[in-house]
């Protein structure tokens, strides 16, 4: 009985594959073809979902959950100071952000604002949640606020203002910068209506701080932070009641954590909205796509397999005499199989290992000359999105797939070899 190791199994495998090399590096080719087209198809919809997640967390922070409100027996509730209680013992939880929107007018130094939306906030919650500044400090005393980043180029003066509304009404003039200097350190005055509807009180308040600059391009904060100590003294004087937190955030400790804090929110009723959640509900459209893209990919390689299929198909009838003198000196029919499912088998993993590689390169061309073709087509619009993502899991399945059906083409040729009779194989020598 002849017995192969599996070293020799391997240096006869790579002493046929060298006799007829250009044959071979077809079948390489189109196997690394078919690998790549399915990787590069199947990245789009990577791609497509990455650029999706990505926008999701330049929106929100990682970590946050945002209560729109809260649902008892299929009623809305109002959320009060018991229900901030019971959001914070919820294991997890790092901070309940709430903040309850005040209507005024911002005024300084002869400006008065566009654009402000002023906000009652426990500032002992947004230091907890990792509220980041762009200048300055955290308020220490009552009477000192932070500001939004974009909050002073909103206070205009009375020229601003009507160049403004000149812009406004579409005439050929350039929008006002507001005030160009830091806000630190300025007194600022909020005039709220007074109970009369009539009169308006003000109040003043110190800017010690500027919240960090938005991540999106297009958003702009004109809010201005007052401790919510000062609850009570304007609901005296507007003779309202400030109890609608908009907005009201939960943060958690770690990433985690933040779908533990969601389910349980929603267990007590709360309406919750955090970027698991819109994850969770984007994963089945894109999952779907996915599988939709990697099973037309996977067709690129069943026409490969044909290539593979015809290989081995012409090496068992070239060795025909080779597979007669093994089977005379005792080789046993699996390990004849064995033989050409290796061979299949190791054209499959050189086809995969360039395909990989090729779809790669192909990845990050598309990710650098799509966006600069639709940039210049945009007349120098910014696109930034991802065209083709490449997890290790897509190559994974990729690879399976390719070196898969690379030894499935090969079975058949490979039986077929087995049963090649002795006499036949030594008679066509002779």
């Amino acid at each position: 009985m002849l017995l192969l190791k599996f070293k020799d199994q391997v240096i006869h495998i790579r002493r046929n594959m060298k006799k007829n090399r250009l044959r071979l590096f077809m079948t390489v080719l189109a196997t690394a073809m078919g690998c790549a087209f399915l990787i590069v198809l199947a990245s789009i919809g990577f791609g497509f979902q990455k650029s999706a997640e990505d926008e999701i967390a330049k929106q929100m922070v990682l970590t946050q959950a945002n209560i729109m409100g809260k649902q008892v027996n299929g009623k809305e509730q109002e959320i009060g100071p018991e229900d901030l209680k019971e959001m914070e013992s919820i294991d997890g939880v790092k901070a309940v952000v709430h903040r309850l929107p005040v209507s005024g007018e911002l005024s300084m130094e002869g400006r008065k604002s566009i654009e402000v939306q002023p906000y009652l906030t426990d500032l002992k919650e947004e230091q907890k949640s990792d509220l980041q500044l762009e200048a300055g400090r955290l308020p220490k005393a009552e009477n000192e606020v932070l500001a939004g980043y974009h909050l002073a180029g909103t206070l205009l003066t009375a020229e601003e203002r009507k160049q403004f509304e000149k812009n406004m009404n579409g005439e050929d003039v350039a929008l006002p910068k507001g005030f160009s200097e830091s806000l630190i350190g300025k007194t600022v005055s909020l005039n709220v209506q007074g109970k009369g509807k009539q009169e308006t009180e003000s109040q003043d308040f110190k800017i010690v701080g500027i919240v960090k600059k938005p991540s999106l391009e297009y958003a702009r904060d004109t809010t201005l932070l007052i401790s919510e100590a000062y609850k009570e003294k304007l609901e005296g004087i507007t003779g309202s009641k400030y109890s609608h937190y908009d907005p009201l955030r939960a943060y958690a400790v770690s990433i985690d954590k933040v779908e533990n804090i969601s389910n349980a929110l929603k267990e007590k009723g709360y309406l919750v909205d955090s970027v698991s959640e819109r994850i969770k509900g984007m994963s089945v459209f894109f999952n779907a796509l996915k599988i939709g893209l990697i099973f037309v990919g996977a067709v690129a390689v069943l026409i490969a397999s044909i290539g593979i299929f015809n290989t081995m198909t012409m090496a068992v009838s070239e060795r025909t005499q080779e597979i007669g003198i093994m089977k005379a000196v005792g080789a046993q029919p699996a390990v004849i199989k064995r033989l050409f499912l290796l061979e299949s088998a190791w054209i499959g993993v050189i086809g995969s290992v360039i395909g990989i590689l090729v779809s790669y390169l192909i990845s990050i061309a598309a990710n650098t000359v799509i966006p600069m073709i639709l940039s210049s087509t945009a007349g120098g619009g910014r696109f930034d999105m991802t065209f083709s993502y490449i997890p290790p899991s897509l190559v994974a399945i990729s690879a399976a797939i390719s070196i898969g059906v690379a030894i499935l083409s090969g079975l058949r040729p490979a039986a077929k070899a087995t049963r090649i009779s002795v006499l036949s194989a030594l008679r066509r020598e002779a």
